[in-house]
């Protein structure tokens, strides 16, 4: 390589030399833009989702109850026992005794104010409710219960028997029919408030639905041996005219258990009068019952 080219060679790198470092400098002095600063929230202001006028307005509304249209006070009137009264209002008499300090349930009134719903506080009446002393009995000769009525009565103070599910809606009842017989007298409001199912003498009468006894003797004028059965705060079913009865107060039933046996007491036929009461109302069982 000659003198001259040798020359040119260190000019060049040393050009490209201070190109590049002018190069680094204004790199180095060049600033670059702050990083962008993101607001958190803190503990003390925290963030609140939008919500809905709508949505709002639906979750601080109370749950709707079942309306019940029944009246909280029932006035006795001549010929009134505290079973029938019962019956009309749709309660359990030992609920009405109760809530009325009532210490035996065959001395009321005519004209006394009895309460039919039950009170805000169950401390306004305190006051011990003597049983009564209508006894469950099978109508045979010796008056011996039948083992079917002790072998429930077992089951229900082992707790066998499931207690009623509550329910948010009373008027969701699964229904099936008490007797298999045909059915003879049909609902009428003013002059039979139930069914009349005919059958043999002995013919089982089934619980229509889930439920608890609230009644079970014959201190019902015009029904005879008579089951009632409570299922909810809205309904309640009677069984009537039975000839031997096979459960008693407070044992829980299930739907199409055996409750008692056909037959004829305070009747002019062996037949199965089945009433269902919504509020203490008789209703047409036909619209409740599943078709056959």
């Amino acid at each position: 390589m000659t003198t001259m080219q040798r020359c040119l060679t260190s000019r060049t790198l040393g050009l490209a030399a201070a190109a590049l470092a002018a190069l680094l400098l204004v790199g180095c002095a060049t600033r670059r833009p702050p990083a962008p600063v993101e607001e958190r929230p803190t503990a003390k202001s925290p963030v609140k989702p939008e919500v809905a006028p709508e949505a709002a307005k639906a979750a601080s509304a109370p749950a709707s109850a079942p309306s019940d249209t029944r009246p909280a006070t029932y006035t006795v009137k001549p010929g009134d026992t505290l079973m029938r009264i019962a019956l009309e209002t749709g309660q359990a008499w030992r609920d009405i005794a109760r809530w009325n300090g009532i210490d035996n349930p065959n001395l009321i009134e005519v004209g006394q104010v009895l309460r039919v719903l039950p009170p805000t506080s169950e401390t306004v009446a305190t006051k011990p409710v003597t049983p009564s002393k209508i006894e469950t009995k099978p109508l045979d000769a010796n008056g011996k219960p039948p083992a079917a009525a002790a072998s429930g009565a077992a089951a229900s103070a082992s707790g066998v028997a499931p207690a009623v599910p509550s329910r948010d809606n009373d008027d969701d009842v699964q229904w099936a029919w008490p007797a298999a017989g045909p059915v003879v007298a049909p609902f009428d409001e003013t002059r039979n408030k139930g069914l009349a199912i005919t059958g043999k003498a002995g013919d089982p009468v089934y619980a229509a639905a889930d439920g608890r006894v609230v009644y079970a003797g014959s201190g019902l004028r015009g029904y005879g041996n008579l089951v009632i059965v409570k299922h909810n705060a809205t309904y309640l079913t009677a069984y009537a005219h039975n000839q031997t009865l096979l459960v008693k107060e407070d044992q829980v039933v299930r739907k199409g258990q055996k409750i008692a046996e056909m037959g004829s007491s305070d009747a002019d036929r062996v037949q199965l009068h089945f009433e269902v009461r919504r509020q203490g109302k008789p209703v047409d069982p036909s619209k409740l019952l599943p078709a056959r």
